[in-house]
């Protein structure tokens, strides 16, 4: 992976959001509220795809070059008026190191539910603190031709009027952009079939539901439960016919599909009959074990195990779950692993929270004691600060870095796969 040669500068935006660099600061990041400066290997060039937004309310924060002390840029270096730091929001596939470096407002607005990765400029383009966490090219920006995307999904709406299901992936294809409803209608790879309108978590970062005047959803939940037969429309063609094809319940656009696991059930037995190739997989909160073991015997492959921590207390304020505790989430694991299945974690990365010492020693335990096969190195997409406040994390965390993390991981279990995507399963 390329790095820079040199330390990048802080950039900062004006009023209407034009970028510029200032070449006095070093570009910085923030773990869990404490500024850093990134080492050149942090570094690697703005993936493809990714985005540049700017932080409102929000003063940038760079290193001195002289002193190497950390500094905040209060008025802009070249102009006057209003300035705010920047922060990028990177493509699929790449796990942040450091957030960006900012000091809010008093009157700041909460960030929507994206995830802000550190940014800086060196060399004529933009870098940013991260590495690359999957080669799986599956929703790189590149894969995607916007003309071939519109006519084929135009072509499935109008073949398939009656399927709600269909008629749902096309407003996530073409309004949201969603890389894996893009990849159903271009018949490759993992599709989606969201199911629940329904959960039974009220996670503060939720994407699909946000109480109102909060923090605005960044998609619209699924309203109805589709038929057996809707849900097998698009997942045994998709499977029969797709390359490294994959199916998946569990959806950033519905809620908990748990929650209709009789109607899971029995699509993943039609489809089983009608089809084995392919993997079915199940992105969960994996609230309920038994309904896990009901969808295993029936023939789901793997299950992807939604987790900010591995941490009870700081488990339970992210999720405020109804009527279910991390016990039950961790006996789901079992119920799979039991039946042969694979499990994944999808662990959301915070810096500075999830290599903290602390959180490290519980994840190495539950990775001890339950031995998922994978985990699936995701980004929280929340407001860094109002995530720390909203776990509760008040006592002062001693983090190694996002880097020495990952090698520590590989280091004490070699067999886990590391990751963003749902494997295929041979």
């Amino acid at each position: 992976m390329t790095h820079p040669s040199g330390q990048p500068s802080l950039v900062y935006a004006d009023v209407r959001g034009n970028i510029t660099d200032f070449s006095d600061l070093h570009a910085a990041g923030m773990s869990c509220g404490e500024f850093k400066l990134p080492e050149l290997d942090d570094f690697i060039p703005l993936p493809e795809g990714s985005e540049l937004f700017v932080l409102p309310g929000r003063l940038p924060v760079g290193y001195h070059r002289q002193t190497a002390e950390p500094l905040l840029l209060e008025e802009a270096p070249y102009s006057s008026g209003i300035i705010q730091a920047v922060a990028a929001f990177m493509s699929p596939a790449h796990t942040a190191i450091l957030n960006s470096a900012y000091q809010t407002g008093k009157d700041a607005p909460r960030l929507p539910l994206f995830a802000y990765t550190a940014v800086g400029w060196y060399d004529d383009q933009f870098w940013t603190t991260a590495f690359r966490s999957d080669k799986d090219i599956r929703q790189d920006c590149s894969q995607f031709n916007q003309n071939e995307i519109n006519t084929k999904t135009a072509k499935k709406l109008r073949s398939k009027p009656d399927n709600r299901l269909i008629q749902h992936l096309g407003k996530c294809c073409l309004t949201y952009g969603c890389p894996a409803a893009r990849n159903y209608f271009l018949g490759r790879w993992e599709a989606p079939l969201p199911t629940s309108p329904t959960c039974n978590a009220r996670c503060i970062g939720c994407i699909s539901l946000q109480a109102s005047g909060k923090c605005s959803a960044t998609q619209d939940r699924i309203q109805f439960v589709p038929t057996v037969s809707e849900i097998g429309e698009v997942a045994i063609p998709h499977l029969q016919k797709a390359s490294d094809a994959i199916v998946s319940f569990g959806q950033g656009c519905e809620g908990e599909p748990l929650l209709q696991a009789d109607t899971i059930e029995k699509a993943i037995i039609a489809i089983r009959r009608n089809t084995d190739r392919g993997t079915i997989n199940l992105n969960s909160n994996a609230s309920l074990p038994l309904a896990i073991k009901r969808l295993a015997v029936a023939g789901l492959d793997s299950l992807r195990v939604s987790i900010n921590s591995a941490q009870e207390f700081h488990h339970n304020k992210y999720y405020r779950p109804q009527n279910f505790t991390l016990s039950d989430v961790l006996e789901s694991i079992s119920v799979m692993k039991g039946e042969g299945g694979f499990v994944s974690l999808n662990y959301f990365i915070q810096p500075g929270f999830t290599d903290s010492v602390k959180e490290f020693e519980s994840l190495c335990s539950l990775l001890s004691t339950y031995q998922p096969d994978r985990i699936q190195l995701r980004n929280l997409n929340m407001d860094p600060e109002w995530y720390l406040k909203s776990i509760r994390l008040k006592e002062p965390v001693i983090s190694m870095g996002m880097r020495q993390w990952l090698r520590k991981l590989k280091t004490l279990f070699p067999q886990l796969q590391l990751g963003y995507y749902n494997p295929v399963i041979h």
